[in-house]
């Protein structure tokens, strides 16, 4: 048995792997609130409107009141990996989810943002057993989570800088509300939403740290009290607005070096290759820009994550999936060259990104002269990562002589003497066997599929 993640911390459970599969064990301490759940309705309901995570009950372990076997979610993602939108939407589902529990008897016992996960362009909740019986006069327990895991991220983000969503890997429990404060502009004293919660909130907790006299748990609030409390949150969440970044490579398709002629003949090319590297239960499109090749090869895998450094990419890739309520696609803001590490209690409650591979097939079209260059990364450590994230690879050269390549070394000095297609195939050659080559029509760029030795 592997305990996965942070969720032996849970006295009430925790989540395990076992030959490949995941479980979840409820232990007998929590048996009346997870009888209460299905008793109430509220698994039913939730689960029904697909904003919590189904599961089926298994044999329980030994010592277990029950185990359960949750529907799978196709990738982990964390919110520091996550757009405004998406953090936006995780936090609108917690709320959702802590009203509907509150019309059933129960509430949530804690809100924090990795209790969510998405599902394509869609958050699901995860934590069956963050669920506990309401008691009346008793304060949200989980308040002060959601404010420092949701509210204070999007309101940095909104108020101040979108890349400041990225906070959330330094902060295990959220950003701190007096780090928020400190932060956040005298404008968002005049949002009523963002003082009372963030504001107010951390000078309150400012005066009474350390104060023994004051007992938080034997203050009441009213069943009223909290829904007003809830109802108080969507507004100061829905108040605050998608932030502004710079345009960088958004429009890329409106400005590049393809003729017409190269674009449909790339776009041939990816979905022939994605034919011959088979059904997939999950890809990856590394560098996806806006998705255009990702919906192409989506439409031979399962599930796609596509994986972005550039903020205003992933925000119209999400919008779109959004729109089209697409399940199978997962944007993601992503620095390849910084990845997200593996951080919390003895650097294992979060993974990094080969932690959560291989991926059946990994797209890695017009990227790695971004990695060579801009980030000096030689072919060697190129084709070591991808031959340990990458059962198949799909990946694309682009010439020095290439318009975007020139662009690059426009005002720096060339020493890449190891960046051509002979260097190339050579360290690639180490890790994949080359399946498939094709020159792009109209092109000196060239794809290849490759599969992993």
């Amino acid at each position: 048995m592997n305990i996965n993640g942070a969720s032996y911390r849970d006295p009430a459970g925790f989540v395990y792997s076992e030959n490949n599969e995941i479980f979840r064990q409820v232990n007998p301490v929590y048996r009346e609130n997870y009888d209460l759940l299905f008793s109430s309705g509220l698994y039913s309901q939730l689960s029904g409107e697909k904003l919590l995570i189904k599961h089926t009950e298994s044999e329980p372990q030994q010592g277990a009141y029950k185990t359960l076997k949750p529907s799978g979610i196709p990738f982990i993602s964390y919110p520091y990996e996550w757009c405004f939108e998406q953090l936006k939407a995780a936090a609108l589902l917690t709320l959702d989810i802590q009203k509907k529990s509150m019309e059933k008897g129960m509430s949530l016992k804690d809100a924090s943002a990795y209790n969510v996960q998405f599902i394509g362009a869609s958050p699901v909740f995860i934590d069956t057993l963050s669920f506990e019986k309401y008691s009346a006069g008793r304060p949200w327990a989980a308040y002060g989570q959601f404010c420092s895991h949701f509210l204070a991220p999007l309101a940095l983000m909104s108020y101040k800088d979108f890349r400041l969503g990225r906070m959330a890997a330094q902060y295990a429990d959220g950003i701190p509300l007096d780090l928020a404060s400190g932060l956040l502009p005298w404008a968002s004293w005049f949002k009523p939403g963002i003082m009372a919660h963030i504001h107010l909130h951390a000078a309150s907790r400012s005066k009474y740290a350390g104060d023994s006299s004051v007992d938080i748990k034997s203050m009441k609030v009213s069943r009223f009290g909290i829904f007003a409390l809830v109802d108080s949150l969507f507004s100061a969440v829905l108040s605050l607005k998608a932030p502004a970044a710079p345009a960088q490579w958004d429009n890329y398709y409106e400005d590049n070096s393809y003729t017409s002629e190269a674009l449909e003949d790339k776009k041939r090319l990816v979905l022939e290759m994605a034919e011959t590297a088979g059904k997939q239960a999950v890809a990856w499109d590394l560098g996806a820009n806006t998705g255009l090749f990702s919906r192409i090869a989506s439409s031979k895998a399962g599930y796609i994550v596509a994986f972005d450094n550039d903020y205003n990419s992933v925000v119209k890739n999400y919008r779109q999936a959004a729109a089209e309520k697409d399940e199978k696609m997962l944007p993601l803001y992503f620095d390849l060259a910084n990845p997200s590490p593996s951080i919390g209690w003895e650097n294992g409650e979060r993974m990094t990104i080969a932690q959560r591979g291989p991926a059946g097939c990994v797209l890695a079209l017009a990227l790695i002269h971004h990695l060579a260059i801009t980030c000096n990364l030689p072919m060697e450590r190129l084709a070591s990562f991808f031959g340990a994230t990458a059962k198949n690879l799909i990946i694309e050269f682009v010439p020095k002589d290439d318009p975007q390549v020139k662009r690059l070394l426009h005002s720096r000095e060339d020493i890449f003497n190891g960046y051509n297609e002979p260097g190339f195939i050579k360290a690639f050659e180490e890790k994949f066997e080359i399946i498939r080559k094709d020159k792009i029509a109209g092109s000196n760029r060239v794809v290849y599929l490759m599969k992993g030795k």
